[in-house]
């Protein structure tokens, strides 16, 4: 069925991260622009998440390197990679996936929204 105006998803690439946003009331294909390591992912906070150390909220419901907690958010605070408390292992899933990104397409018109009516 073709998609209609009240139909919207969002698809996550699980190699690069990236997020493609279809749908909505214009039917917009939407990629978010290249954004530095340290303003890319949100702190994870989960009850279950050791204290002391700070994860990357990643995609489906995981951390950059793959802790799942039920009831896992972002936080509304950027996890910061250089701080002493982020998590190695977060910090080098998050370098792996920042060297995917082509240096041609890390300006700020290299994403662009696409509208189109129905």
């Amino acid at each position: 069925m073709p998609p209609t105006a009240w139909e919207e998803g969002i698809w996550s690439c699980s190699w690069c991260h990236a997020a493609t946003h279809v749908g909505g009331e214009w039917f917009e294909i939407s990629r978010p622009p290249y954004l530095p390591m340290g303003m890319r992912w949100g702190k994870a906070v989960a009850d279950g998440l050791p204290a002391g150390i700070s994860h990357a909220f990643g995609i489906f419901d995981k951390t950059l390197c793959g802790i799942q907690e039920a009831g896992m958010l972002p936080s509304d605070h950027w996890w910061l990679p250089e701080r002493k408390d982020a998590c190695g292992d977060c910090r080098e899933a998050a370098g792996v996936i920042d060297d995917r990104w082509p240096r041609a397409m890390r300006g700020e018109d290299a994403r662009v929204s696409v509208a189109r009516g129905l």
